[in-house]
């Protein structure tokens, strides 16, 4: 029995899904009159693809796809900031919030006094940011499929794809948050995120880089993220994307354990 609540505790989406489904709802119910506040989060990306993409690109030209084929710098650049939406969307669901509700508002001492363990907690704000990751990646795969940038029914799966991307950057971004203990310690998550965005093929081929840190950009979540959804909107999809997939998801599982066992020491101590 011990050993059962112990894997109760570590992975909780196998024995409590419907419990943390009642901490999404919480989350729904209090942003239910700030969803422009959610929404702002789609627009940024959207206001990188028209400048940069559609402005910047006409004089940049082609670039060369995933095998090699030359296609437009919007459409090189399109998937990959719908990547970078997902990723930015659960970053900042999964840290800043969660550290305000942990440490100011403690909205997690509140719920642990009802029968939900930490557990579910960390599988539902996990959930929660993960739902905020898949509105911004499905309204900007609309967004790009009007403006033509789509280019195989592959791309139908770029919306899962980034929803498995903000699951495996939520729950390492809110395990990372357990650890914070002030406001100023939120300068290296923004010294990790932004070089991700900047440096993962977001707005030129990884190609251009020396070989050594061409290995290391080849490491990083963002772009395992940014290569499965571009090749699934290109429709160059191989073999090498079940290995995006294993990544992104083990990425995601190790994160969740973490946070489980965080909160259980943090909130029931």
């Amino acid at each position: 029995m011990s050993t059962i609540l112990a894997m109760g505790r570590v992975f909780p989406f196998a024995f409590g899904g419907r419990r943390a489904a009642l901490v999404i709802e919480r989350n729904l119910i209090v942003y239910r009159n700030q969803w422009l506040m959610i929404l702002s989060g789609f627009f940024e990306p959207l206001f990188y693809l028209l400048s940069i993409g559609l402005g910047i690109g006409g004089l940049v030209g082609d670039l060369a796809g995933p095998n090699g084929e030359a296609i437009p710098y919007a459409l090189f650049v399109a998937p990959a900031l719908l990547a970078s939406a997902s990723m930015n969307g659960a970053i900042a669901e999964s840290t800043f919030n969660v550290f305000f509700k942990l440490n100011y508002q403690k909205t997690y001492d509140a719920i642990l006094a009802t029968p939900l363990a930490p557990g579910d907690v960390a599988l539902g704000e996990i959930g929660w940011a993960v739902i905020r990751s898949t509105m911004y990646g499905l309204g900007f795969l609309v967004v790009i499929l009007v403006l033509g940038l789509v280019r195989s029914p592959w791309a139908l799966l770029a919306v899962p794809a980034a929803t498995l991307l903000a699951f495996a950057f939520a729950a390492v971004g809110m395990a990372a948050t357990t650890f914070m203990r002030t406001w100023q310690d939120f300068d290296l998550i923004n010294l990790v995120v932004l070089p991700l965005f900047l440096f993962s093929g977001t707005f030129f081929p990884i190609s251009a880089y020396p070989e050594g840190l061409r290995v290391v950009i080849m490491a990083t979540p963002l772009w395992q993220g940014t290569d499965l959804i571009r090749s699934l909107i290109l429709g160059t999809v191989d073999p090498s994307s079940l290995w995006h997939v294993a990544y992104l998801g083990l990425m995601g599982l190790v994160g969740l354990a973490i946070v489980s066992r965080r909160l259980d020491r943090m909130l029931l101590k």
